[in-house]
């Protein structure tokens, strides 16, 4: 993501239309970010615009050190979980159970399971429950660790690990039962 110093320096000087010009260039990270925590496109939007809000607010602390997309792409992150984090008590997000920590056979990869796309791994993401599917894309995707996550999300680094691998285990069920169906219709 490329953006001009002036346009960021017209936006710290709140002109509104440098400002809707970077919100135009910002949409669609900012929405990508913001669509792997919340499936639902009118919360996605909600997330993106409180996102939005505060990149706006701490423009003037912003170091060109830093990539902007990085920079942006962290201040989204923190608004989801602080969203979740208020949030949280409203929602039913899972129960949860033992998990039954069986050995997992390794799987053997072939061809078709190479050009597995980033668009049916995310269908795949979604299906796990919410908490795991939080912990999953902040540990994997965006490069949180352990300890992190468990200030972020009011956890024990232990309940942000299980929560970690039991996203793995059902992933992997759900990518065995992916690969099943599709050996039955060759």
């Amino acid at each position: 993501m490329n953006v001009e110093k002036e346009l960021l320096e017209l936006c710290k000087a709140e002109d509104r239309k440098a400002q809707f010009e970077l919100y135009k260039l910002c949409y669609g990270i900012l929405l990508s970010v913001c669509f792997r925590y919340e499936r639902n496109k009118e919360d996605a939007e909600f997330l993106l615009n409180k996102a939005f809000y505060k990149i706006l607010k701490n423009l003037k602390k912003y170091d060109d050190k830093v990539p902007f997309e990085a920079w942006i792409r962290r201040i989204t992150i923190n608004t989801v979980i602080d969203d979740y984090r208020k949030n949280k008590r409203n929602k039913v997000d899972y129960v949860e159970e033992p998990m039954n920590v069986a050995p997992v056979q390794s799987m053997d990869f072939n061809e078709a399971d190479r050009k597995f796309d980033a668009e049916e791994l995310q269908r795949l993401i979604d299906q796990l429950p919410p908490v795991s599917k939080k912990v999953f894309n902040l540990y994997v995707i965006d490069g949180y660790n352990h300890r992190e996550i468990a200030e972020k999300l009011n956890m024990s680094e232990g309940t942000s690990k299980w929560h970690l691998s039991s996203a793995r285990q059902k992933l992997k069920e759900l990518l065995q039962k992916l690969r099943n169906n599709v050996a039955m219709l060759l």
